[in-house]
């Protein structure tokens, strides 16, 4: 019975002790919140780092560690791999912080993250689209930038991408003889520029092909009933 109650007292002592810490982490000066942030991104705790951001941006609205803090944390979202979060810290800094040069930084920052967030780009084409539509933007607004060689080689990849998408999807609609939405995607964008014997094609690992094929055909296609298409809703492409 007292070894069970001394238990139970130092299991309410630890409780308290951690409760008291926690409730001393507020109102704390921006310098605080910042190393705690930086500390955390190193660590590779981002979860941490999102609340010390937190914590800095709600307690000190004006503070001019901002700018730095929310940069940061675009860069270390992006190299974990959380492309959306990056985007969402880009476009706030873009909003609030942003510098003409920080700004154009920001929007190549945009770009590649959007670009990296495409490892399979035959499962996005409207993130390709919106990529490429980006590029186009950045062009026409930074034509100078020492980005652009970077922001070029991106939308080569992009564009051969989008043309891969496009025959492919026409190799489908050949297979579903629709031959009008075939010729619709060949002109869409079609790469004019590079000869298609000269184009590497991505490999698709075993366990990828077992179920979405070579483009050309796919393993499970004899259980697909033969019913009307309905990939287009416009009757004049799939017909």
């Amino acid at each position: 019975m007292i070894r069970t109650w001394l238990i139970a007292m130092t299991a309410l002592i630890l409780l308290a002790g951690c409760s008291s810490k926690d409730l001393e982490e507020f109102n704390k000066p921006a310098e605080y919140w910042y190393e705690k942030m930086v500390t955390a991104v190193s660590n590779g705790n981002l979860e941490k780092a999102d609340s010390y951001f937190s914590s800095l941006q709600s307690e000190h609205i004006s503070s001019p560690f901002l700018s730095e803090a929310t940069m940061i944390m675009a860069q270390a979202h992006m190299a974990h791999e959380e492309y959306l979060l990056s985007e969402h810290f880009l476009d706030e800094y873009i909003r609030r912080y942003a510098t003409p040069e920080g700004r154009e930084y920001a929007e190549f920052l945009k770009i590649k993250a959007k670009f990296l967030a495409l490892p399979n780009p035959g499962r996005d084409q409207g993130l390709i689209d919106d990529t490429l539509r980006g590029v186009d933007a950045f062009k026409k607004n930074y034509p100078s930038s020492t980005y652009m060689p970077l922001v070029h080689s991106m939308e080569t990849q992009l564009q051969l991408a989008r043309g891969v998408l496009n025959e492919q999807i026409a190799q489908l609609y050949e297979r579903l003889d629709k031959p009008k939405g075939a010729l619709a995607y060949r002109a869409i964008a079609p790469v004019t520029w590079i000869d298609s014997k000269d184009i590497v094609y991505a490999e698709v690992p075993w366990y990828r092909e077992m179920f979405e094929g070579d483009g050309s055909s796919s393993w499970y296609a004899f259980m697909i009933p033969k019913t009307r298409s309905v990939i287009s809703m416009d009757d004049n492409v799939s017909k």
